[in-house]
């Protein structure tokens, strides 16, 4: 600990803490919100409120909670439940990654201690997604154990109590401020004053405008009476999340399609793993301001079933064009998105034209998303089964050849597009052969509006769908004529 952090903690057992104590519990008993998840001490009911408050607001959580305690009202029920199911009840709330470790841990909880969260710190800081944080609420608030839960809240309201001056950004400064919230907890009071503590940061000590004048404990705050309540806590700031420009299709369906939107499925593990998207790559140079430019990976990633994609790369021709105006800029992407997806997935589309952007903030990422509407052509057979023929030898099809994306369907319009995948190489050659599937690739199916009450997407491609299939629904939607 620091020198500033050991008086701190001296403080905490004298005078200024019992005082901050005393008045913190006294003001939290009679004003405290309503909140579903204090109707009682349950530790499944808090544990799930603990996971659904990290990152997100508590007027945004409520009726997620609800929502989630109607369907999974016992560990159990959550343990059982299949993973689809829990995570489209988590769609919307992001950081999907808490809805399955929240799952793991209840499937522990159910395997280990036959269904009840066990009152001991060691088991419970075992679980699956509990760190100390979550470990110290569930066992103060549930089981009124003297534990501290030092969140971000606490960690503001205690440096300018006691005017630290210490990084909170640091592990060493945030061991040092739990060790301090430790020695303040009255006695018997552990679950009210954690949630009293938490509560004064959120409501009063606020990040950019404490209220001063109506905080319980303004007359022994060292920050205050020292002027600096707008500076503390000191905090590093985070490096900003990398930008990241990706190339989305929507994919509109035809003949026995016709009405559906082409989606698939992120692998099994990793970021947004089992979730479904829009088909996307990333832009060669990745960055979201500059031209399309050759160079980088342009795959989004390793999708089940699907291999990473480097035809877009070869694209320099196609990247001096960008330059010239906004309007080449998108066709030379669309171009590029055409291409990187006939690699990566042996999937042949027709991009018609941009349709709107969108952007998705993860913690380390930024995705700029540039969506364009796109018309199904067909699928190759992997290279090896089709006697060596390359992804990229029909790349220039999907972009200039539209007689094989005609809204026909049955033998007609099948044998229409075989015929002309076989008339075409890369070079505009003649083929002696095509090798063509049925079967969309692994991970890809076509969906319905109703087909997404069942599906977990990520936010930004829930907004996306959603304002789709309600522009389609209302005549709304933009045809070629209005184009840029």
């Amino acid at each position: 600990m620091t020198n500033k952090q050991q008086a701190a903690l001296e403080q905490a057992s004298a005078g200024p803490g019992l005082f901050f104590g005393m008045e913190l519990l006294g003001w939290y008993r009679s004003v405290k919100r309503d909140l579903p998840w204090r109707e009682n001490r349950d530790p499944y009911r808090v544990w799930v409120s603990e996971i659904m408050l990290q990152q997100t607001r508590v007027d945004t959580v409520i009726p997620y909670y609800k929502r989630f305690m109607d369907k999974f009202p016992t560990i159990r029920h959550l343990a059982e439940a299949p993973e689809e199911e829990v995570l489209k009840c988590w769609e919307g709330l992001g950081y999907y990654s808490r809805a399955r470790n929240l799952q793991a841990g209840a499937q522990q909880v159910v395997s280990e201690y036959g269904g009840s969260v066990p009152d001991d710190k060691t088991a419970v800081a075992a679980l699956k997604g509990v760190g100390p944080y979550t470990a110290g609420a569930i066992m103060s608030i549930a089981f009124n154990r003297p534990e501290p839960a030092v969140d971000g809240n606490v960690m503001r309201v205690l440096s300018r109590y006691f005017c630290l001056e210490d990084d909170i950004a640091k592990p060493s400064v945030r061991t040092g401020i739990e060790r301090i919230a430790a020695a303040l907890i009255p006695e018997g009071a552990a679950g009210d004053f954690n949630q009293g503590i938490m509560e004064l940061g959120a409501l009063i000590c606020t990040p950019k405008s404490p209220g001063c004048l109506i905080c319980p404990v303004m007359a022994e705050c060292a920050g205050r009476l020292a002027g600096r309540e707008l500076e503390l806590p000191v905090k590093t700031k985070a490096k900003p999340p990398r930008p990241e420009l990706r190339l989305a299709a929507l994919v509109e369906g035809a003949g026995p399609h016709a009405g559906a939107i082409l989606v698939r499925q992120r692998p099994e593990s990793g970021l947004l793993a089992r979730m479904w998207e829009l088909p996307h790559v990333l832009a060669p140079g990745g960055g979201s301001a500059g031209p399309v430019a050759a160079g980088s990976a342009a795959a989004a990633g390793p999708v089940r079933g699907r291999r990473r994609s480097t035809a877009a790369l070869d694209a320099p021709a196609a990247a001096g064009e960008a330059a010239a105006s906004p309007g080449a800029n998108r066709e030379a992407r669309m171009a590029l998105m055409g291409r990187a997806l006939a690699e990566e997935a042996r999937l042949l589309i027709r991009p018609r034209r941009w349709w709107r952007d969108a952007e998705h903030v993860f913690s380390h990422i930024r995705w700029d998303l540039q969506v364009y509407l796109a018309d199904f052509g067909f699928v190759l057979k992997d290279a090896a089964s089709a006697g060596g023929t390359q992804a990229g030898a029909y790349t220039g099809l999907a972009a200039e050849q539209p007689a094989a994306y005609m809204a026909g369907s049955g033998e007609t319009a099948e044998a229409a597009q075989r015929e002309t995948a076989a008339s075409y190489d890369h070079a505009g050659l003649p083929l002696a052969s095509a090798a063509l599937v049925d079967r969309l690739p692994e991970g890809y199916r076509w969906i319905r509006q109703d087909d997404m009450k069942e599906m977990a997407f990520p936010n930004v491609f829930l907004r996306l769908l959603n304002d789709y299939w309600e522009q389609r629904e209302s005549g709304c939607l933009p045809d070629e004529a209005e184009a840029e």
